[in-house]
């Protein structure tokens, strides 16, 4: 008859309750559960800092170096088993030999392997004076402590060492020999405790190293998101100010319209007036449409904003900035809309930018081609005079992805990379429509 209520007997488990059976379901999750699983030891990759720098043939055979060095630590334990034997050793040998190898397949299962084998080994050899581990059985488990505990989790480690030295009170206490010299186990539990805390603290280490470099690919990727942002954001005020202009224009111009002609129908002043009306209500709409990207402490400015018959003067700034550059323009020069002409300085000054800022006192270029289909800009710098004397300033990483993000909203080209002596290029093009295309 039950006279406790389930929840009252939950209750009354004590904390050291919990704590233990924790620890035993820790111990058959780690040893026992799929003890026996085919786990292949991965080979290592090539890009390594040392892997890759091997040539071809020899990178190939350096991804086998953890199978190559199981197999050496097998054939040391072999050779160990032989050590004052009677010819035991073709008995002794699989016994140290195969737990070593196994750890290649079956890590947990070359664990429980090593463990059966002990005291087989320790039986079937002559010397008695190595009780409970024989030499080879000695080395063959550290190597195995050592590769599994490197294969699984630290918690695994902790069951592994903790089996042993249950093991080795056990075989001192209860079922030893008599008549042997001394005990070996001693030296186990301490020379095991030392490696499988080396790996424990690997463990750490490596685990460590991997959430910092998870966080930095998020943090990277977040603050390229947020550069993106800004950047398009800043496009967008800018052109707030070039369509705001048009439009105040195509109100004004819509609004006195009706007075240059004597005598307006009737039909031509409602028409005038809906125009007004159209592009009043547009500026309304862009206005409040800027005001949700626009930052609190942002200031229209007073001047308007710069084109490429502007350039003189930002060249003359990095003149005085100690870079010496030039401006050579080809074709018939014209007056591009006026987005494209503010893009086409923008991505001039950003340039001219990461010029002052990664090559400083490095000569420049900035070629300006008037074609029939666009506008094409090229700017090129040389390597820095000095590099051991002066050090480029670190940026923010705005330059080419604003650079970028201006050209794609124009439905143009852009390509940046180093050139072949040391400096760096920047090639864009920007689609203008022909004049008899927006008449068609």
């Amino acid at each position: 008859m039950q006279t406790t209520p389930p929840g009252d007997r939950a209750k009354a488990r004590s904390p050291e309750y919990r704590v233990a059976v924790d620890s035993l379901r820790g111990l058959r999750q780690d040893l026992f559960h799929n003890a026996f699983a085919y786990r292949p030891l991965p080979r290592r990759r090539t890009d390594g800092r040392i892997i890759r720098r091997l040539p071809a043939r020899l990178r190939e055979y350096a991804t086998w170096t953890p199978h190559a060095l199981i197999a050496m630590a097998a054939l040391i334990t072999l050779l160990l088993s032989s050590v004052d034997t009677d010819g035991e050793v073709l008995l002794i040998a699989p016994l140290t030999v195969l737990p070593v190898l196994l750890t290649m397949i079956r890590p947990v299962g070359a664990f429980w392997a090593s463990m059966a084998s002990t005291p087989l080994a320790a039986v079937l050899g002559s010397n008695w004076g190595e009780w409970p581990w024989a030499a080879g059985s000695f080395a063959c488990h550290l190597t195995v402590l050592t590769v599994v505990a490197m294969r699984t989790r630290p918690r695994t480690a902790g069951w592994m060492w903790a089996l042993t030295a249950l093991y080795a009170l056990i075989a001192d206490t209860g079922i030893g020999p008599t008549y042997v010299y001394g005990t070996n186990s001693g030296p186990m539990l301490v020379f095991s405790a030392m490696i499988l805390l080396c790996v424990t603290v690997w463990h750490i280490r490596r685990h460590a190293e991997q959430e910092v470099t998870a966080q930095q690919t998020v943090t990277a990727h977040e603050r390229s998101r947020r550069t993106l942002l800004e950047e398009r954001t800043t496009i967008a005020r800018e052109l707030h100010d070039v369509v705001a202009h048009h439009m105040s224009v195509v109100a004004i111009q819509a609004e006195a319209a009706p007075y240059r002609v004597e005598n307006p129908p009737p039909e031509l002043e409602k028409a005038f007036a809906t125009i007004r009306e159209n592009a009043v209500a547009a500026l309304t709409e862009l206005r409040r449409v800027l005001g949700v990207v626009r930052a609190e402490d942002y200031e229209a400015p007073d001047a308007p904003q710069p084109t490429l018959a502007d350039l003189e003067g930002l060249l003359a700034n990095v003149r005085e900035a100690g870079s010496g550059v030039e401006k050579v323009v080809t074709g018939a020069v014209r007056e591009l809309p006026q987005g494209v002409e503010l893009s086409a300085y923008r991505i001039v000054q950003e340039a001219l930018s990461n010029t002052l800022r990664h090559a400083p006192g490095a000569s420049a270029r900035v070629e300006i081609g008037y074609v029939l289909g666009g506008l094409g800009l090229r700017i090129v710098n040389g390597p820095p005079p000095n590099p051991s004397l002066i050090k480029p300033s670190p940026g923010a990483g705005h330059g080419i992805t604003g650079m970028r993000e201006r050209v794609t909203m124009l439905s143009g080209e852009m390509t940046a990379g180093p050139t072949d002596d040391g400096g760096y290029e920047v090639t864009v093009f920007l689609p203008v429509a022909l004049p008899d295309e927006d008449d068609a």
